[in-house]
This record gives structure tokens, C-alpha cells and sequence, in this order.
């Protein structure tokens, strides 16, 4: 009689223990960089290098990030604050700027 109350009560503590709580839940993405990867990034810019936000929020949450709703938010910002790829700006209107070519030499046979 009293061994199921004992196993009964060591469950019901394993299971108050076991629930953890998300220290990152409610966090605004800038946060989450600050406090998770500002120490090796001195910023967010570039590090989404072009890529969807779904497919770095997979990478967060498989690597850096505690929950996918971490991952998803921190991934948002991150694409957010990325900077153009270096040939979108020439396509911006501005016409490039470089130096003429000069013509091919024209062989004789």
C-alpha cells in the first residue's frame, strides 16, 4: 500500500523538477543577440548573408537558440538588419563606375 504512494509521490516531484522554464520566452530579438552572440559578433549585420529567415531560424534553433519562437524572432532580426549584397546597390539606379576598357588587339595572319 505504501509503495504506489511512494513511487506515485517520487513522479509527481521528477515531473515539477523536470519542466524547465525558457529564460530567453518574451525576449526582443535585439536582446537575444546582445545576450547570446554579441560575444562573438560585434554586430547583426551580415550575418543572415541573404539567406530566408525560415531556413536561419532552423539553423538557430538546431545550434544557438533555446525555442524555435527564439530562433524564429532572432532570425527576423537578423534578416532585418542584413545588409544588400554588394551588387544590389550598383543595380540601385547609379550607374557603375569604372574605368573604360581598351579595345582588343586585332591579330594579323
Amino acid at each position: 500500500m505504501i509503495a504506489p504512494l511512494v513511487t506515485l509521490a517520487a513522479a509527481a516531484l521528477t515531473v515539477t523538477v523536470a519542466s524547465a522554464q525558457n529564460l530567453d520566452a518574451g525576449k526582443p530579438a535585439a536582446k537575444l543577440f546582445a545576450d547570446g552572440c554579441a560575444t562573438c559578433h560585434r554586430s547583426p549585420r551580415g550575418l543572415a548573408k541573404g539567406r530566408f529567415s525560415l531556413t536561419l531560424a532552423w539553423f538557430l534553433k538546431d545550434h544557438y537558440a533555446t525555442s524555435s519562437d527564439s530562433a524564429k524572432a532572432l532570425a527576423a532580426y537578423l534578416v532585418s538588419v542584413d545588409e544588400p549584397p554588394p551588387r544590389a546597390a550598383a543595380k540601385s539606379g547609379k550607374p557603375a563606375k569604372s574605368a573604360p576598357r581598351p579595345p582588343k588587339a586585332v591579330q594579323s595572319q
